[in-house]
């Protein structure tokens, strides 16, 4: 069984007359284009520590070559100006012993704050149903937010307090525009 204690979360963005090109750029700027990326769902394990994303801190991790397991998130164009966005959202309990969720959102024509935001929303809709939430078909979990503590509430003290890695971009004329955000996990 593979487990993992240590995640990262990094972004991206590439550009080239080839889409495909344009995507690895993205993973050389986010500093994980040397591994072979596995997808997987939107959980994060119990005590699992959210690390700074460094390249010291990878190779300290990785080899390149070597799996990597990820939620990735992509959007990719080639038109003139279309702003694209690419966002992971977390929510992760503030009690490490519960798991958390991961989610990955891309949009056309969304800015960086409204994107990371609905990726954050849609994190904690996904831990809050799972909790037993009856929060309907509404994607909206602003009744269990907290301003004070800048934290989503969750049935009995559940915290979570949620982030978000996200990238945007414009197109630029006749060439592909990438942009990718992730959360790696590593052990």
């Amino acid at each position: 069984m593979i487990t993992f204690s240590k995640f990262f979360l990094t972004k991206g963005v590439g550009v080239h007359e080839e889409e495909l090109i344009s995507f690895e750029i993205a993973l050389r700027q986010a500093k994980i284009s040397p591994y072979n990326i596995v997808c997987v769902s939107s959980i994060v394990p119990p005590n699992c520590e959210l690390i700074q994303c460094s390249q010291e801190n990878i190779d300290k991790y990785l080899k390149h070559g070597q799996i990597l397991f990820s939620v990735l998130s992509r959007c990719s164009t080639n038109e003139h100006d279309r702003l694209i966005s690419a966002s992971v959202g977390v929510a992760q309990p503030k009690q490490k012993e519960h798991y958390g969720y991961l989610s990955e959102y891309r949009a056309f024509g969304i800015d960086e704050r409204s994107a990371g935001l609905y990726a954050e929303d849609l994190a904690a809709y996904m831990l809050g149903t799972t909790l037993g939430m009856n929060l309907g078909n509404r994607m909206s979990v602003e009744p269990i937010w907290d301003p004070i503590t800048d934290s989503f509430c969750f049935v009995g003290d559940l915290i979570v307090k949620p982030h978000n890695i996200t990238q945007t971009a414009k197109g630029q004329k006749g060439l592909w525009t990438t942009v990718i955000a992730a959360a790696c996990f590593v052990d």
